[in-house]
């Protein structure tokens, strides 16, 4: 009789192979060279303090859109850590995305890692746990090692978005976290390129307030960078790469939209007609920056209002757009939000489904506005808006959040024509004079200043400095916060 064959399970020799080969470190005392080519994004200086943090007892839970340098921060992280004289073989990556790390518990893996390193203490340990979302439970299994090892730091991190923020507040309150790294901002892309000294900084009163603003040393060349970020920036790796830049919808599709759209959010949420998420999110982002309504998605995409809502709410939850919603000329919410507009939270994504845009192409101006909701969106304190009523509009306003009254307002365009004729922002200066603001910003092509009309100034700023200095302050506060 002929001998029955067994399954050969992965043993714990194959696994500590595995984790002695993703941790160098633990041999050589450095990170490998390669991690060293790519320079710190500047919200490394916001992420690596709540890593380092060990008076407070909590996991870090590191999420963000794929392909904005989750796994690059974290191996920056380490390589600070070791830099301090953390001891190098407390330190340890695992890609939970690989194979070999297949139904194992995060327990389990600590004390496999412990085994590795012929090193059983349970205090000093810095555990990083990359692709999180591909163990089931990660969310039980974190809390339980937080539980169990308070004098160890625990940091996850994950691409989908969505459903690690869902199950971290879900499971995570008190033990962990959250830490969202978005799509590069403008300011990001120029110090990535190494492009800092294009402006320079200046010291300006607006709103009642010294704030820093930024003059170009060359517009016309910054503004070729700036059209750069909006078709490629929103990815490190896209913006030092020609070959991916000759063809960003094969990458940038196919590795980061279809991920999400085919498979993060129908193994979350259940979604059955993928295609149909699909196709509407392909006419989300081709109107990015248009006001739209509910009614007007659902006759032009076939999807019914009830399961269209729930789409939107999916999409703005995975971080692929934010949905902005409007008030009248006198600030006011509507009733019912029947209108709205969806901004992508990165442009390039836009210029990967359909194609990079020019300076001169008719879109542009919806792209800039999507570009700079995108600078802002990264702190999400800030209340935005869009005014609209019967006989005009304003692109931004941002409402105090308490009293709901607007604090400033913006209107974004990609043009030179009202720096020549301020009185045709008739819209701009009745909403800002009916809500007692003196003053608006006004972005433009290349035109910058200030004009004082009957007491009102406008704030004249080309689009690409406004982006990048929204992006800069942002870092800025959120540093000295």
């Amino acid at each position: 009789m002929p001998k029955r064959s067994t399954l050969i399970t992965i043993s714990e020799e194959l696994i500590i192979n595995r984790l002695i080969f993703e941790n160098p470190w633990w041999i050589s005392g450095k990170i490998d060279d390669e991690i060293n080519k790519f320079n710190r994004r500047l919200y490394f200086n916001l992420f690596y303090p709540i890593v380092e943090e060990s008076t407070i007892n909590r996991a870090v839970v590191l999420m963000g859109p794929r392909r904005v340098g989750k796994t690059v921060i974290l191996f920056h992280t380490i390589q600070k850590l070791l830099e301090k004289g953390i001891e190098q073989k407390k330190i340890c990556y695992v890609n939970i995305e690989n194979p070999v790390y297949n139904n194992l518990g995060l327990e389990k893996l600590f004390t496999i890692i412990r085994q590795a390193t012929l090193d059983n203490t349970l205090t000093g340990w810095y555990i990083f746990f990359d692709e999180i979302q591909y163990l089931k439970d990660w969310e039980i299994n974190l809390k339980v090692l937080v539980d169990s090892y308070p004098k160890c730091k625990f940091v996850v991190s994950g691409s989908a978005a969505a459903a690690l923020k869902m199950k971290s507040v879900e499971s995570g309150a008190g033990r962990f976290t959250e830490f969202m790294l978005p799509p590069l901002t403008f300011c990001e892309y120029i110090n990535l390129k190494d492009l800092d000294n294009l402006l320079v900084p200046e010291m300006e009163k607006l709103h009642g307030k010294i704030s820093r603003t930024y003059r170009a040393q060359d517009i016309n060349e910054l503004n070729r960078h700036f059209i750069d970020y909006i078709n490629f920036g929103g990815y490190p790796e896209v913006i030092f790469s020609p070959i991916i830049q000759q063809n960003p919808g094969r990458y940038i599709r196919s590795d980061i939209v279809d991920k999400v759209l085919l498979r993060d959010l129908p193994s979350l949420y259940g979604i059955q007609d993928v295609q149909e998420l699909n196709s509407l999110f392909t006419m989300l982002a081709y109107n990015s920056g248009n006001e739209i309504s509910l009614n007007d998605i659902s006759k032009d995409s076939g999807v019914e209002k009830h399961l269209l809502k729930k789409y939107l709410l999916y999409l703005e939850t995975a971080f692929l757009i934010k949905i902005v919603h409007r008030v009248d000329e006198n600030s006011r919410k509507f009733m019912r939000a029947n209108y709205f507009k969806i901004y992508l939270t990165n442009t390039s994504i836009r210029s990967a489904l359909f194609t990079p845009i020019q300076a001169t192409d008719d879109m542009m101006g919806h792209l800039i506005e999507t570009a700079i909701y995108s600078q802002w969106l990264h702190d999400s304190k800030f209340l935005l808006s869009y005014a609209r009523w019967q006989k005009g509009e304003v692109d931004m306003v941002y409402l105090n959040e308490e009293t709901l009254k607007p604090r400033w307002a913006v209107e974004i365009k990609w043009s030179n024509h009202f720096f020549n004729k301020p009185g045709d922002l008739k819209s701009l200066l009745y909403f800002c004079k009916r809500n007692k603001l003196d003053s608006a910003f006004v972005t433009t092509v290349n035109k910058e200043g200030v004009i004082e009309i009957q007491g009102f100034k406008y704030y004249f700023e080309p689009a690409s400095i406004y982006a990048y200095t929204v992006g800069k302050n942002l870092i800025e506060k959120i540093n000295t916060d």
